[in-house]
């Protein structure tokens, strides 16, 4: 082993206080940034996958002129699933509607919902919405309605600020005025729609809610309903028209993969004003500020690992100056100014690699706990959380870098220091 190695160990040995506060101060600046990258890169992997599991799909159709696509959507389902790669395809149709009940006979305040039309069948294929039904099961009948819980829960009049009543207790009426109790729509009450359809004229039908939906985060449905599809043509007379038509990709398939099948079919339907996009391209608008947001506290982390490094660079220049003696020996027995350089860089760079290995094993543990537990944010959107190597590695190598580069100063006024004058001086 090279002697200034093993005496640069026994110096930090020596000053275990100091080594600690060093390796400590690497090693939280890294765990900031993997804490950081989790939390918001999870936020931002989220996102995309609640919109390509329940919105979007791997590839969005719809017609970039009109509100629904006229095109038969048994064409363009059909057309899909002959594509090597391809899953599955669905309908989906949209619409607003105006929700109302009636619970243990009592009249709640009428309110506007979105409204989602499906295929039962190819839905479930498609999408995974149906997997977020807690309570009952996913669409299955023309008359059948899933509810999602906010709107459950406002259709109860539980937006009015009244406590949960468990199932079975009759509110407090008196002359018809709710007394601060609500009961959310449960599985089997019933609920009347109201739609205009494109003739301007209230079509209205009462369904049976089969299932209370429960989404956290913007892009489920919580906000929402879900009926079968052919129903909401029906009641907007828009029979075999669908709004758009949502795509899945087999697991193997990549997002390349995503982009030829994307070009295949404009290709094969081109004269009919058909747009279709992959994930990446439908959430661009929803995430092209939200990444520079994550870009913007990414610099902050590493403006916390430059802090680090001068915490470093002032814990070696507390070691020069305690080993003012030491040095003036070193040099009188022979030592040149290069080894009393590289002696103390040796120093940064222990520093560098312990507080670099700890910093990385903490954030990996943070890492792995957010990714067992499933980890949400602010109690809501679960976080998608993945080991980016690539990441880790870079941070772990940075950190090394600056506390090798922090110790070049400290090191470099150590070798000024003259023999006799370093003895003197103690």
């Amino acid at each position: 082993m090279d002697y200034r190695l093993h005496l640069a160990k026994r110096m930090l040995v020596n000053k275990r206080g100091s080594l600690i506060g060093a390796v400590l101060a690497v090693s939280i600046g890294i765990l900031v940034i993997n804490v950081n990258f989790v939390i918001f890169q999870g936020i931002y992997d989220a996102i995309i996958r609640d919109m390509s599991e329940y919105r979007f799909g791997d590839i969005y159709v719809y017609d970039e002129e009109k509100s629904t696509i006229e095109k038969s959507d048994i064409v363009l389902i059909n057309w899909f699933e002959r594509i090597p790669g391809v899953e599955a395809a669905t309908p989906r149709l949209e619409a607003s509607a105006t929700a109302e009940t009636r619970i243990l006979g009592q009249q709640h305040e009428k309110f506007n919902v979105p409204v989602l039309g499906v295929d039962p069948i190819s839905d479930i294929r498609t999408s995974t919405i149906h997997e977020t039904v807690g309570d009952g099961q996913y669409v299955y009948a023309r008359n059948s309605i899933v509810v999602g819980e906010s709107v459950a829960s406002d259709l109860g009049g539980c937006s009015r600020g009244g406590s949960f009543m468990s199932s079975g207790t009759d509110p407090t009426v008196t002359g018809g005025i709710d007394m601060g109790y609500c009961q959310p729509v449960r599985v089997g009450d019933s609920v009347k729609l109201t739609i205009t359809d494109q003739w301007g004229i209230d079509q209205k039908k009462r369904f049976v809610v089969t299932g209370i939906s429960g989404t956290a985060g913007g892009q489920g449905f919580d906000r929402s309903v879900i009926i079968h599809i052919d129903t909401l043509r029906d009641m907007l007379d828009r029979s075999g028209e669908s709004r758009s038509i949502m795509v899945r990709l087999q697991e193997s398939a990549s997002p390349y993969d995503a982009t030829q099948i994307k070009n295949q079919f404009l290709q094969a339907f081109p004269n009919d004003n058909l747009r279709a996009e992959t994930i990446e391209e439908s959430a661009e608008s929803t995430l092209s500020g939200f990444r520079s947001g994550i870009a913007m506290i990414n610099l902050i982390g590493y403006f916390g690992m430059g802090s680090s490094a001068f915490a470093i660079l002032t814990i070696q220049m507390m070691l020069v100056n305690s080993k003012t003696r030491e040095i003036g020996i070193m040099r009188a027995i022979g030592a040149t100014r290069k080894d009393i350089l590289i002696l103390f860089i040796m120093q940064g760079m222990i520093i560098g690699a312990m507080g670099a290995g700890a910093g990385t094993a903490l954030g990996l543990g943070y890492t792995t706990y957010a990714k067992i537990t499933n980890m949400e944010f602010q109690g809501s959107l679960a976080l998608e959380v993945n080991y980016n190597w690539q990441k880790i590695g870079e941070t772990a190598f940075l950190a090394f870098i600056l506390a090798m580069i922090a110790s070049i100063y400290p090191s470099y006024r150590a070798t000024k220091k003259q023999p006799v004058e370093a003895m003197r001086s103690v």
